[in-house]
């Protein structure tokens, strides 16, 4: 599904260069649970921002589902990043006085899909996500911090998208509440979703089933996590 292939990037400013990332060369299986993880200054964000189509290497090729994102213009990159990538963020991203249904349909909104499909399927990704049924109509800023966190990884399903990108998804959450985030991921893979969790915490990590671990911008350890820790999905306890 996912294949970096020495992938490098350099940022050039006005007198020096910053080698972000060194001949990175790694794939991701259709199915995968995969953490990223290394310190800030690592290049993990980085490489998330190629993995998903944000930004494009200065050297290396990406291929994802066949195609050749590295080539790809600014147009190309918003078609695959619409089409095959959702993206769940640390800040949620929620329209905070809009209910969970329209935050989920938004993404359908720019394709033009029409509004009774668009609900059907924001809601069957809200269930997806482990989402409270009840809670459908509430608005994001009448909720917690973890259903909010649940409408957004509702939102990145919506589109039925080849990836899941995560980005620090437990990073503005307690720990009990993180927790039960993780167990929808873990869920959501159980069910054959690829999720890719880009993160500096190890406990996060260890809730994948492969860790890659990155430090000055060069993988230093790429490796199948057999100790993975398994959370129970509590959905109603958030």
């Amino acid at each position: 599904m996912i294949e970096l292939k020495g992938i490098s990037k350099i940022y050039k400013g006005a007198n020096v260069e910053t080698l972000a990332l060194k001949n990175i060369s790694f794939n991701i299986t259709d199915g995968e649970f995969v953490a990223i993880m290394g310190p800030s200054g690592s290049g993990k964000s980085t490489l998330m921002h190629i993995i998903g189509a944000l930004d494009i290497p200065t050297e290396g090729e990406y291929i994802l589902d066949d195609k050749d994102v590295s080539k790809m213009s600014e147009d190309e990159l918003a078609d695959i990043r619409r089409e095959k990538i959702g993206f769940v963020f640390q800040a949620f991203n929620l329209l905070p006085r809009a209910t969970a249904i329209r935050n989920v349909c938004l993404p359908l909104v720019y394709e033009g899909v029409p509004k009774s499909e668009r609900v059907d399927r924001a809601k069957k990704a809200l269930l997806s996500a482990g989402y409270d049924e009840e809670r459908f109509y509430h608005l994001s800023n009448q909720i917690s911090g973890g259903q909010m966190q649940r409408i957004a990884i509702a939102r990145a399903l919506v589109n039925d998208p080849s990836l899941i990108l995560a980005d620090e998804p437990t990073g503005n959450l307690d720990s009990k509440t993180g927790d039960v985030v993780l167990a929808t991921f873990q869920h959501l893979n159980d069910e054959g979703k690829t999720i890719v969790i880009i993160t500096h915490e190890l406990y996060v990590a260890e809730h994948a089933r492969r860790i890659i671990h990155l430090i000055d911008g060069e993988i230093v350890e790429d490796k199948k996590n057999i100790n993975q820790k398994k959370l129970k999905n509590h959905y109603d306890s958030i």
